[in-house]
């Protein structure tokens, strides 16, 4: 008898209909019962042609205990969005996702995992740029700039790390390759980047310089029997003899601290062996926060990341209380149309969302990765987002309240310098009794001097001036703003300034100690779970990785402890960060928006949340955000090409910063960065392509 291949349908019922279409050659036979020794001969087997596609493959419906399970994670990827993307992801069997659950660590609770991504993001950066480019940048221009910036680009760019790190269960570089396999490159780009950004860039170095900061802080403020102590200020003066051209808290930073060269060097010279030993105990204490992994790590950031906070906020109070503090805020606040046109500016403020929230560093990624999928990542992109703004915000107020107190002073001791030396004037019979300063000016020399001055006679008047100085707060206040490293001259003066510097310097070395070590504890982050990732075996082995990557993050951490290693970091931090972060953001989003689907990412985030998400993220995803950011590769891609790179160098023969020019040899170590960070994405994509090519080739021989 010949066998006719005769599949009839089965009858569906209502109460059990499958959450599956399954198109009507691949339906089961209406018979479903057979005997036992009978054999399905080879003529009744499926040919190849007809096997069901991979995101197409029938399941049976899920029972009511596991059907909120099976609504997360089984669906069909077809109903996320474009059919044309069916098989980009692998959802996962249930049996593959109870052991993944059971293998991988993850947060002890949500407070833990949303401190480490708060504390991941309010780095260093923080406090070292934010303050600088809002008084060079407009002000109250730059502020509502970087917060319209952040959340059109910034917030949105934060869910998608986020949402990916969640959904996969993986670090950076597993993600882009489920992703897509030819962005899989991007993966490890960010993990170079963020290798490389930890163990030589400035995020462990300007912990390590703030660290040597307190330690000498700690050496002048608690009394010490020093010989400079035993000298008077004459002598000081004539064996220092910068230290009269400049301030105290300038000529501390870059000769003491630094021990600045004039200008970058190729060789260095010596290390310098206070940095060399902070740099130790930045490490070490950074190996012993994580040796137990998420275990300690979680502990250790209930202090890292809530204590700044507390700190900022009492030095705001305490920095409002000083005279000219409003000064420095109006200044601060001063909304500058102006800057709004300044092409600069948007390119500053573009660099400043990625210096502080740091996407494209892979550690939102690593760190979602140890969450439950049905977390809410939206809300915790906004929450991360606003407590990092507001981070900045309160260290910005406490610098321009710091420096418009410094400024109010020295004005004030301009006026009465300019006071005495008009009374001396007078006495001498150069200059008339009428221009004799009243006796009350030393009271309330910012009051009265103006008004002394306007009511002399205009002739007077003219004879006076010929001889002052010029005292305008305003100019004080742009000298006092001056370099890159204000905001931690301010933290030195503001010790110098409050009663009890004691008190003060032991608050103002734990702020910086906190606020660093939870940012690197975040990159760390980025750098372990990859490599965990990757090779599996490493998780039996978590202390030895930990201890391994600490000490070859210290070693090449070394390099920026010679003289002139501060010459390198701003080489760094102004160009090579934001070229190689812009790149990789923009693969990111456009590998998740373009190539997976921005409407099936925001399906599958809905999937995942149970709660339906606004569309507009949809068409941040797709327009806006590859838009801002393309614009901010290609301007600062233009402003690197066109302006030669300069960085400030402390001149020693006039106690004074100066704009320099970068040498050939960085200009070409600049490329070379740039290159080995972003060299993985290109390299990775011929691989995929060698990879796919080569089984046509082996079927044509």
């Amino acid at each position: 008898m010949e066998s006719q291949d005769v599949r009839p349908e089965i009858p569906v019922s209502s109460q059990s209909e499958p959450l599956l279409v399954v198109p009507e050659a691949l339906k089961a036979p209406k018979t479903l019962e057979a005997p036992e020794t009978l054999e399905a001969p080879e003529a009744l087997e499926a040919p190849e042609a007809l096997e069901a596609p991979k995101a197409l493959v029938p399941v049976l419906p899920p029972s009511e205990s596991s059907r909120e399970e099976y609504s997360e994670d089984m669906l069909p990827s077809y109903i996320w969005g474009d059919d044309d993307y069916e098989d980009i992801l692998k959802v996962p069997s249930s049996h593959e996702r109870q052991e993944e659950v059971t293998e991988r660590p993850s947060w002890a609770n949500k407070t833990e995992y949303l401190l480490a991504q708060v504390g991941f993001s309010v780095g260093l950066c923080t406090i070292w740029r934010f303050p600088y480019l809002c008084f060079h940048n407009g002000g109250g221009s730059f502020i509502l700039t970087y917060i319209a910036m952040m959340l059109l680009v910034g917030i949105p760019l934060l869910i998608l790390e986020m949402a990916a790190g969640q959904r996969l269960r993986l670090g950076s570089i597993g993600v882009w390759k489920a992703i897509s396999p030819w962005f899989g490159g991007v993966g490890y780009a960010s993990f170079i980047n963020s290798t490389w950004s930890l163990g030589m860039h400035h995020r462990g170095n300007i912990l390590q310089h703030d660290l040597g900061l307190e330690f000498f802080l700690f050496g002048s403020v608690f009394p010490e029997p020093a010989s400079v102590d035993r000298m008077s200020l004459s002598e000081q003066l004539q064996k220092y003899p910068e230290c009269e051209r400049t301030s105290p808290t300038i000529y501390f930073w870059y000769r003491k601290m630094l021990k600045a060269t004039d200008q970058i060097y190729f060789n260095n010279g010596r290390p310098i062996l206070h940095l060399c030993g902070c740099l130790f105990f930045t490490w070490l204490l950074i190996c012993i926060s994580m040796i137990k992994g998420l275990r300690s790590t979680g502990k250790m950031l209930y202090v890292s990341v809530l204590f700044p906070y507390l700190i900022l906020f009492c030095l705001l109070i305490r920095t409002l209380l000083l005279e000219g503090a409003f000064f420095g805020l109006q200044t601060l606040l001063a909304f500058k149309v102006t800057y709004l046109y300044s092409i600069d500016m948007w390119r500053w403020v573009g660099n400043q969302i990625f210096f502080s929230l740091s996407p494209g560093f892979g550690s939102f990624t690593a760190i979602s990765s140890y969450i439950p999928r049905s977390n809410d990542c939206i809300t915790d992109a906004f929450i991360v987002a606003f407590l990092n703004l507001a981070a900045s915000m309160l260290d910005t107020l406490i610098v321009f309240s710091m420096m418009g107190y410094l400024a109010t002073v020295k004005t004030k001791n301009c006026y009465i310098r300019n006071a005495d030396e008009v009374t001396r004037m007078v006495a001498d019979g150069l200059l008339p009794n009428e221009a004799k300063p009243p006796g009350g000016l030393y009271q309330d020399p910012n009051v009265i001097y103006i008004k002394w001055i306007n009511s002399l006679p205009r002739q007077v008047k003219h004879e006076v001036l010929q001889y002052l100085f010029i005292c305008n707060r305003t100019t004080e206040l742009k000298k006092v703003m001056e370099g890159p490293g204000v905001a931690v001259v301010t933290f030195t003066d503001l010790i110098s300034v409050f009663a009890g510097s004691n008190f003060w310097a032991i608050i103002v070395f734990l702020l910086l100690i906190t606020v660093g070590l939870s940012t690197i504890l975040g990159l760390m982050q980025g750098i372990i779970t990859p490599l965990q990732d990757t090779f599996s075996s490493l998780r039996k082995h978590t202390n030895m990785l930990t201890v391994g990557v600490c000490m070859a993050m210290f070693l090449s951490s070394l390099m920026f402890t010679w003289p002139s290693s501060s010459y390198y970091l701003n080489l760094l931090d102004d160009y090579w960060i934001a070229l190689a972060l812009f790149f990789i953001v923009i693969l990111e989003n456009v590998a998740t928006a373009w190539i997976y689907g921005a409407r099936r990412f925001l399906a599958d985030l809905t999937v995942m949340l149970g709660y339906s998400i606004p569309p507009i993220y949809r068409w941040l995803w797709s327009c806006v955000s590859p838009f801002v950011l393309i614009v901010l590769f290609v301007t600062t891609l233009i402003h690197l090409l066109v302006k030669s790179p300069t960085y400030l160098a402390w001149n020693s023969s006039t106690s004074k910063e100066i704009l320099l020019s970068y040498p050939s040899w960085a200009n070409v170590l600049l490329v070379v960065l740039i290159t080995v960070t972003i060299l993985p994405i290109p390299a990775y994509s011929m691989y995929i392509l060698v990879q796919k090519a080569r089984p046509v080739c082996l079927s044509c021989i």
